[in-house]
């Protein structure tokens, strides 16, 4: 027996339920089989599961001192403590840095994570892990910095866009910001898509986004449809005589062209980037910085319906989080204030659109900074303890755990790695716990290798 929606009846000794029905119906769509289903179904016992629309990814490349920011520790010594005292929060027995006030007022907001731990001091490795929830085999870390290459396990973003490809009206992956580098120019790794392949990689903004009339150039507003009609004629010839030499390239190479002649013509592409659209004085909340900025464009693109936003801080006007000389003046003069203007705003302002229960906001870092103040009045590289903190989605409000020790050195309770966090995210965005990615060669690899932090789950 069928209803109207193509949904089966079935007798209450079998109970699923209309909405169950429709949940596997739009499962279908994603090309899952009942295996699949019944998972879905399974996980459905936990309501955090699929919560998330969209994701804001904010990667504080350098790594927060977790003493300054999340994590302070009043009653270390001064070689510890620092100069900054901690401020009480909307948390009662939360507290926070004094440098983050605004913040503070959000805290009943935040879902914290203070026992975030692995191995890795090196920048360019330890952001693999950071941004995919994978990290290197033991016989690479020896090697220091070194470039990413296409075998690398791709970005959040970049599996999002492979599993769930959307259409071409709006991109599925922005990154705001450059791609990030060490001073030495090695590329970070986890920014690409891997072994995923290019036609998934980032719709890029990489601009001065500070000016009241900013158009952003990357979706080339000066340039006219029958001008990018005739660029697109001149890409397909040159594909057509380059697919005699390699016809898997030019296929992968039509792919992405497709998908950029789609995005640059879209009226809903031109509307979601119009960030001069915005009013003045809500500009003005999120910070006159690069930083503030694309925070205020990340959240015009959510809601717009872009799934995931990278936002990257590195090596800005406002300084770069790689505090090894002067960690105390940078922290007071710019990346505090910075930081804490930001992300209030952004919280509030997604809240006060109705969109925190759909919109996950992630401040993301490799580690944390020595507990141990050096010479130079800074924090060196930390990854033995660190601390997150987030908003949004299918998180508990106002909840705080793991805890670090006495010095904020070490995990005090349950230590959690990079790849739980990762899982935590893919539960969020509902994608289940076996999914398998194949690369370029069709070998399987496991998406999810940690364990959802379920702590902070709501």
């Amino acid at each position: 027996m069928t209803s109207s929606d193509g949904c089966h009846q079935f007798r209450e000794t079998n109970p699923i339920t209309r909405r169950a029905c429709l949940t596997i119906g739009g499962a279908a769509g994603l090309g899952l089989g009942l295996p699949d289903l019944l998972r879905l179904r399974a996980a459905e016992a936990n309501g955090s599961f699929g919560s998330a629309k969209s994701v804001i990814f904010l990667f504080l490349h350098g790594g927060h001192p977790q003493h300054e920011t999340w994590d302070p520790k009043p009653h270390a010594p001064d070689t510890v403590r620092g100069e900054f005292g901690d401020v009480a929060t909307s948390v009662p027995g939360f507290r926070i840095s004094e440098l983050l006030p605004q913040s503070a007022k959000l805290a009943d907001r935040l879902a914290v994570v203070r026992s975030m731990a692995h191995d890795n001091t090196n920048h360019v490795q330890a952001c693999l892990s950071a941004m995919t929830g994978h990290k290197h085999p033991p016989s690479i870390r020896s090697r220091g910095d070194f470039p990413p290459t296409e075998s690398d396990f791709p970005h959040f973003g970049a599996v999002l866009d492979h599993l769930r490809p959307g259409n071409v009206q709006l991109p599925n992956w922005v990154q705001l910001g450059p791609v990030m580098t060490r001073s030495n120019r090695t590329v970070l790794h986890g920014q690409s898509a891997g072994f995923l392949g290019d036609v998934h990689s980032p719709f890029r903004v990489d601009q001065d986004l500070m000016p009241d009339d900013v158009r952003i150039e990357a979706i080339a507003p000066e340039i006219t449809v029958q001008r990018l009609r005739d660029r697109r004629g001149l890409l397909a010839e040159i594909d057509s005589q380059r697919q005699r030499i390699d016809v898997a390239a030019a296929k992968s190479r039509g792919a992405f062209y497709e998908k950029a002649f789609g995005l640059l013509t879209s009226e809903a592409t031109h509307r979601a980037f119009d960030l001069a659209a915005e009013p003045a004085r809500v500009r003005e909340r999120f910070g006159r910085n690069q930083v503030g900025q694309s925070c205020l464009l990340a959240r015009r693109l959510v809601e717009a319906g872009v799934p995931f936003v990278n936002v990257h801080w590195c090596q800005t006007p406002s300084g770069s989080w790689d505090t090894h000389g002067q960690n105390f003046t940078k922290m007071k003069d710019s990346l505090g204030p910075t930081l804490d203007t930001a992300l209030s705003a952004l919280i509030e302002d997604i809240e006060q659109r109705g969109l925190l229960d759909d919109v996950l906001i992630i401040p993301m870092a490799e580690f944390g900074r020595t507990p141990q103040i050096n010479k130079a009045a800074g924090r060196d590289h930390w990854p033995f303890v660190y601390t997150l903190a987030m908003s949004g989605a299918g998180l508990q409000r106002g909840i705080v755990e793991g805890a670090s020790d006495r010095l904020g050195a070490y995990p005090a309770s349950t230590p959690y790695d990079p790849a739980d966090m990762a899982a935590t995210i893919y539960h969020l965005l509902g994608i289940p716990n076996d999914t398998l990615l194949h690369d370029r060669e069709g070998r399987p690899h496991k998406l999810i290798v940690g364990k959802k932090i379920d702590a902070i789950l709501a």
